[in-house]
This record gives structure tokens, C-alpha cells and sequence, in this order.
């Protein structure tokens, strides 16, 4: 199952992809009409150096990460507890978004925390376009999945990649870039 899930996230991912628009609203099938969350992303300096944008779509919740300005190589990214990004650290962001109480990484037997996503791949230029949809959370409020609660959440790039197996952050090294995830407007 574990695997499964890994093989359906890294199947979804799609890196390097230019030229994205920027959509305010999305409208799926059923009519509904779903506001996107545009959050900036911050680097350690307090800089915004891209922006995250979520919507709530019938499958899952789309991430798209758009983002110049970080180094070269894999990078682990969260979703982590609490929708405060203060740099340089971004420590104001708490631990993994894990309302089920696992350990950490889609390998590890007892994990995985549902704001475990799959590394990001940044290449020379720096530049990096992340789009994928997580099935496992949700934007909808008052869900035990959702990343909306009262304090909301924050998406982490993190210096390394994750190990997908060691607890509690996959042994990804510090966090280089954070954006609040809050819903507010």
C-alpha cells in the first residue's frame, strides 16, 4: 500500500514545467466552485523568491510550487503543523502536518506523516515548477486531514533530500524556504 502510494505521488509529479498561469479560481466537474490559496514563499533572508498555490480538487488537493533562488539538488518538502513562516529558520512552522500520530517517510513501516511528499529536484538555474496532487490531506475545514485547521499550515523546502525513512524529517537538513498556508485573504 505503502508503495503504491509512493509510485502514484512520483508518477503525479511533474518537474520543470514552464510557463504555468497563475488561476485564481478553478471550477471541477460538479459545478463548485473552489477558490485557489496563493501563499508566498519565503527564503531564509525574508525574501519571497516563488509562490505555492493550493486548490481543492475532487481527487485531492493540487499543490503547485513555483520557485527561483534555491540550490541545485534534491530538496524534501513538507507540509509541516502551523501556517507561520519566520525566518531565517522557519522553526515557527512546528513538525510534519501528522494528525494520525505515524513516524516519518513513505519506507518507513510505521509512517508515513500526511505532509510527507515527494523530493523536488532544482536544477543549476535554480528555478523549479512542482505540481502534484496529494489525495491524503484536504482544504476542507473542520476534517481531521485538513491543512486548514485553526493555526493552519506551511509547505517546507528543506536543504537535502529526504530519506523517506528516518524520523521525524526524513534527515532533510535544515529549512531554506517556507510558505504560510492560512487561508486567509
Amino acid at each position: 500500500m505503502k508503495r503504491k502510494l509512493l509510485m502514484v505521488l512520483l508518477i503525479s509529479v511533474i518537474i520543470v514545467v514552464a510557463g504555468c498561469g497563475k488561476a485564481n479560481k478553478k471550477v471541477p466537474v460538479s459545478g463548485e466552485q473552489m477558490e485557489a490559496i496563493v501563499s508566498p514563499l519565503l527564503n531564509t533572508k525574508g525574501k519571497v523568491i516563488g509562490e505555492v498555490t493550493l486548490v481543492q480538487e475532487t481527487e485531492g488537493v493540487m499543490i503547485n510550487v513555483q520557485a527561483e533562488d534555491l540550490p541545485p539538488g534534491l530538496h524534501g518538502i513538507h507540509f509541516h503543523e502551523t501556517g507561520v513562516c519566520t525566518p531565517p529558520d522557519f522553526t515557527s512552522s512546528g513538525g510534519h502536518f501528522n494528525p494520525a500520530g505515524k513516524e516519518h517517510g513513505f519506507d518507513n513501516p510505521k509512517g508515513f506523516h500526511l505532509g510527507d511528499l515527494p523530493n523536488i529536484e532544482v536544477p543549476k538555474d535554480g528555478k523549479v515548477s512542482f505540481k502534484l496532487t496529494n489525495s491524503e490531506i484536504t482544504l476542507k475545514k473542520g476534517q481531521e486531514n485538513s491543512i486548514l485547521d485553526k493555526d493552519g499550515s506551511a509547505i517546507v523546502i528543506h536543504e537535502k533530500a529526504d530519506d523517506y525513512k528516518t524520523d521525524p524529517a526524513g534527515d532533510s537538513g535544515a529549512r531554506i524556504a517556507c510558505a504560510a498556508i492560512t487561508g486567509k485573504k
